[in-house]
């Protein structure tokens, strides 16, 4: 049976369609399947996290990925290279309208942005090359946007925070997130802020996110559900940690910045490897080590001298001029300098004050309290020792005067450390100081929350004298404390203390308790006038039932709308700017009573009526009646007010005339009626304008409570600022540390490198170094000539390489020696005739370790033609030797046989083998022994150059008597030491025989 074959066309992995979607705009082709897209970002450790990514991602999932790392703007990128390695999917570098296609990489470019539309990549180039450039959230951004809830990213191992707002984006979008775990991130500054965030759907190593994720994408395909964030149990946990820091160390932290506490707390949980803040907080129970090394974390102790240089240049130039004015003789400083640290703000004071009354030529004292809660940092600051790179802040002339240079670096000196007393304090439940001069309590603030501020603030107040100064950092403020404070600087934030109660009541009242209160009023809505509304119809059916005077319609504040009738006589424009407003255009007489009018029908939304009013018109005065109705029925949304000029026919009042009548009476009660009315209308008057006043305080309080709350939010966001930086630049100081260690050991190796090169270069001897597998580390030049080596061949084996030396194998010896450790040693003739001793020596580290082979060549070309010379040499002499007939001896200067002639050996019957390198004396049984051979050679010769002819006669065993005559000569050195002796005997025998036995002496030698 045959199997039906496919029909042709793509096949369509198990992905999830991509639905029509109003909110992106994308809607796909018929029969189009859609894929997941997933923009992945990393910065600094990116490159290992983006390897173990894709090793474990099958490269069939259906997915595209897009990758975002931070390059840099002026290199070209080898990422893509680099991962190919890693994965059997194509690895593209993105250029621009790529469109995306499933089970493909595409990397950003250098130097570019990246964004995506309908699936296809769009490439720009940035304003700034460098400088503050969030790639990594602008792409998120987008990806939310095109993909919406199919959006998904991932990010990975990061300094900073770039990715945080891009994962808002998507989680908005209804996308999924993946963010690498912290703990196993090797900079994890990108996965702590996105983990902080909340919105993170998974937090995991990244060796399971490639799982989750295609779980995700598969259940997702399946079944449409998207997973659901999970809640965080940090903030449980934070409150428990910070309890037990209450109850262990007697310092509530809860009112800190939970921000700052939150880093701290993961900053030692990643220490423990611990993921899970609950078991952190188990894990402080059970070590009460731990809660005093968290609770000094908390404490975040940076600081420096004469911080923020600008703002003491102001305190010195701004304040103490205030301080010192009408300062009697012998007067007391008194400064407080809370969260003082290790000193340095305390120290940089006292010596400010000090030049300060030097300039005066006054005997002013100065007295500092420095505190803090760290006795540890106390402790550093009552020792006065700093180390020498305190130079970058203080200036030369600074550090003559005040400081005492040792050899770990400078301590202050004594008439310094006098003015200033440490104490450990906690400002916060500690009573405040009183009667203080200044206030210095910098970079401390910053940490707290605004209720806390709110606490602190109202006791330096209490704690400085009138007219005292509040130096704070440029990130703090007083807050809502105007009434107690006048600004002296607001750039650097000194302030002077005003005369006021407030504080000390405060705090008697509520220990340090200060509350305000902001009000939560909302402003009301502002309605703009409809082009709807048929005003003329509105105003006829009102006007109709109201005899249709002349009238115009406002709105609750009395700004025109409609007109209707000749309202010329109650009304005209104002001089100056035109406005509509109808306060502004009543004419005189009218002006107090529209605007109580128009007040008391918005406020009790009923009908005011006011008669006998009287208008000075162009014809005179008039009366007339007004009346306000409001419109709230016909209009619900809005208020509207109609006002009505009704004309009356009452004639104006007449002049008092002069003299007595006999309607005095009456006019006088007329008058008296006629002057309570008018007493009544001007209360009213006056009452409509206190509550028209109180209205306008009331928005304009509320205005100003809106513009304190932004500013309490932009002073906390600065704040946060502030604390960042602070940690940074403690982050920063650790690793200038650790570079200034490395800068010095990378120092002390360039100089041993470089010693080590001049020292092979010089000394002319070839050396190889191989490694285990006698591959080729490195050569020297002088190598060459051994084996024909050539800057490429380094990390090839040697047995690759041809060498100079026939009939010889190195490779072996360097095996055997690897195998052994035993070193070998042996003479090599090169191809050339050139003789090399070579030394095969194991490749000790410096742990001992065995991690290879060295070969010398030592070039021993001229000791072997001197050793060929002087082998010519003694042939050439001992030939000589060999031609003379009577016996010849070659001595040396102990009288031992350095050589002999042939005839030596025939006449005394002896052999090479038992005569060189023996005793001339000892020969043949002591044959040669002697007496008068002992006295020319040890006696004679010695004083003489030479004896001639001396005559013996001896029994020598195996040939009988002999008559030898004797000729010897010594042979000098270049010190005047014998070298050799040269002994020649003639057998005179046959001429003596039948002689005289005595025999004759000759001559026994010449000088």
């Amino acid at each position: 049976m045959t199997k039906p074959k496919p029909k042709s066309g793509p096949v369509k992995k198990n992905v999830p369609e991509r639905k029509s979607s109003p909110d992106n705009g994308a809607v796909p082709e018929k029969g189009e399947a859609l894929f997941p897209i997933v923009g992945i970002g990393a910065s600094a450790g990116g490159l290992e996290a983006f390897e173990l990514f894709f090793k474990t991602m099958p490269a069939d999932s259906g997915m595209a990925f897009v990758l975002i790392p931070h390059l840099d703007p002026g290199h070209a990128s080898m990422l893509s290279e680099i991962l190919q390695r890693n994965t059997t999917m194509p690895v593209h570098e993105a250029e621009d309208q790529t469109s995306i296609r499933p089970d493909h990489v595409y990397i950003i470019p250098p130097n570019k942005d990246m964004a995506i539309f309908h699936g296809v990549l769009q490439l720009s180039t940035p304003e700034q090359v460098r400088g503050m450039r969030l790639p990594i959230d602008s792409f998120f951004r987008s990806l939310a946007e095109d993909q919406g809830e199919r959006a998904i990213c991932v990010i990975l191992s990061g300094s900073g925070s770039d990715g945080t707002l891009g994962l808002r984006a998507v989680h908005g979008a209804g996308g999924v997130s993946f963010v690498q775990d912290p703990s196993t991130a090797k900079y994890d500054g990108m996965p702590t802020s996105a983990s902080q965030s909340g919105l993170a759907t998974y937090i995991l190593p990244v060796e399971k996110i490639t799982g989750q994720l295609v779980s995700y994408v598969k259940n997702l395909a399946q079944t449409g559900v998207h997973p659901v964030p999970m809640a965080s149990k940090a903030v449980n946990a934070t409150r428990r940690i910070l309890m037990l820091m209450r109850s262990k160390t007697g310092n509530d932290f809860s009112q800190y910045k939970q921000s700052t506490i939150q880093r701290r707390i993961e900053r030692r949980m990643v220490v423990h490897n611990l993921s899970d803040m609950d078991t952190y907080a188990r894990y402080l129970q059970e070590n009460p080590a731990e809660v005093a090394i968290l609770f000094k974390e908390l404490l975040i102790n940076v600081t420096s001298f004469f911080r923020d240089k600008e703002a003491f240049e102001a305190l010195e130039t701004e304040a103490l001029p205030l301080l010192f004015e009408e300062k009697p003789e012998n007067y007391i400083f008194r400064i407080w300098v809370p969260g003082c640290a290790s000193g340095e703000e305390a120290y940089s004071l006292a010596m400010l004050f000090k030049e300060k009354i030097d300039e005066f030529r006054q005997d002013f004292r100065v007295q500092i309290y420095a505190t803090d809660i760290d006795d540890d940092a106390i402790a550093t600051a009552r020792a006065g020792m700093y180390p020498s790179n305190i130079s970058l802040d203080v200036s030369p002339e600074r550090l003559r005067r005040f400081f005492t240079k040792e050899e770990t670096g400078f301590r202050i000196k004594k008439e310094i450390r006098e003015m200033v007393v440490f104490a450990v304090q906690n400002v916060i439940k500690d009573p405040p100081f009183t009667k203080m001069n200044l206030i210095s309590c910098r970079n401390l603030l910053i940490y707290f929350e605004s209720e806390l501020q709110a606490r602190v603030i109202p006791a330096f107040h209490y704690a400085l004298s009138t007219g005292g100064i509040l130096f704070l950092s440029p990130s703090e403020g007083i807050g809502n404390f105007t009434d107690l404070f006048s600004p002296v600087n607001k750039k650097w934030k000194i302030y002077r203390a005003k005369p006021s109660g407030l504080s000390a009541r405060a705090l008697v009242a509520q220990r340090f308790a200060w509350t305000t209160e902001p009000s939560k009023k909302e402003p009301g809505e502002v309605f703009l006038p409809s082009d709807k509304t048929n005003f003329a119809e509105l105003t006829r059916r009102v006007l109709l039932a109201s005899f249709a005077p002349p009238s115009v319609i406002t709105d609750e504040n009395g700004s025109i709308i409609y007109v209707h009738g000749d309202t010329g006589k109650y009304l005209q424009p104002a001089p100056g700017q035109i406005s509509t407003s109808v306060i502004d255009m009543a004419r005189e007489g009218l002006q107090l009573d529209v605007r109580s009018a128009i007040q008391k029908a918005s406020a009790k939304k009923t009908t005011v009526v006011v008669k006998g009013l009287r208008v000075r018109t162009n014809d005179g005065i008039r009366g007339v009646d007004l009346t306000v109705r409001p419109l709230t029925d016909l209009e619900p949304a809005r208020e509207l007010l109609l006002i009505s000029f009704e004309e009356t026919k009452q004639p104006p009042a007449k002049k008092r005339r002069s003299g007595k009548s006999s309607g005095t009476g009456e006019q006088g009660s007329q008058r008296i009626e006629q002057l309570e009315q008018d007493l009544a209308y001007t209360k009213e008057n006056l009452q409509a304008t206190i509550e028209e006043m109180q209205a306008a305080n009331e928005e304009l309080k509320s205005s100003n409570e809106e513009l304190q709350s932004t500013n309490e939010e932009l002073q906390s966001t600065n704040e946060e600022l502030e604390t960042s930086k602070e940690e940074l630049q403690s982050v920063n100081e650790e690793i200038v540390t650790v570079n200034a260690e490395l800068q010095a050991k990378i120092e002390q190796l360039t100089a041993v490198q470089n010693d080590m090169k001049n020292l092979l270069e010089n000394v002319n001897i070839g050396t190889i170094f191989l490694d285990t597998s006698l591959a080729i580390r490195r050569f020297t030049r002088e190598a060459k000539r051994v084996f024909r080596l050539a800057a490429a061949d380094t990390g090839r084996p040697l047995a690759d390489i041809r060498s100079n030396i026939p009939d010889t194998d190195l490779i072996a010896d360097a095996q055997g020696v690897l195998d052994s450790l035993i070193p070998r040693e042996k003479p090599v003739r090169t191809a050339g005739g050139e003789w090399f001793l070579v030394r095969i020596m194991p490749y000790r580290t410096l742990e001992n370790v065995i991690d290879g082979v060295v070969m010398t060549f030592s070039d021993i070309s001229a000791l072997k033609a001197v050793e060929a010379e002087a082998r010519a040499a003694c042939d050439y002499a001992q030939n000589i030797v060999d031609t003379i007939r009577e016996p010849l001896v070659v001595l040396d200067s102990a009288f031992e046989v350095v050589s002999a002639s042939g005839a030596f050996y025939r006449t005394f019957g002896v052999t090479p083998e038992k005569t060189l390198g023996k005793s001339l004396f000892a020969l043949g049984n002591r044959q040669w022994d002697i007496p008068e051979l002992h006295e020319l050679l040890e006696t004679v010769l010695p004083k003489s150059t030479t004896f001639e002819n001396f005559e013996v006669r001896h029994d020598f065993p195996g040939i009988g008597q002999r008559v030898m005559v004797l000729n010897g000569r010594k042979v000098i050195d270049d010190t005047g030491s014998i070298h050799h002796i040269l002994l020649v005997m003639e057998d005179i025998t046959p001429q003596r025989r039948g002689a005289d036995k005595k025999p004759v002496r000759g001559s026994r030698g010449r000088a």
